[in-house]
């Protein structure tokens, strides 16, 4: 069985990421937080991390949930 999820999903899970990421980025990122720049940094590596997780994960063919 093909357990990988669809498009709808993938494309629902990436909304989802970049909502979370602008409003973490908003309280802790760049110019806030711990000293400067060093949260928004490591905030950008752990959902670019996620984002390909997501990209390489999907099967953008098969629609549904």
């Amino acid at each position: 069985m093909n357990d990988r999820p669809g498009c709808l999903s993938g494309i629902l899970k990436l909304i989802l990421l970049g909502w979370l990421f602008d409003w973490l980025q908003d309280n802790f990122g760049f110019g806030k937080g711990c000293s400067g720049c060093g949260c928004g940094v490591i905030l950008l590596i752990i959902f670019a991390l996620a984002a390909c997780g997501i990209f390489g994960n999907t099967n953008w063919l098969q629609l549904g949930f």
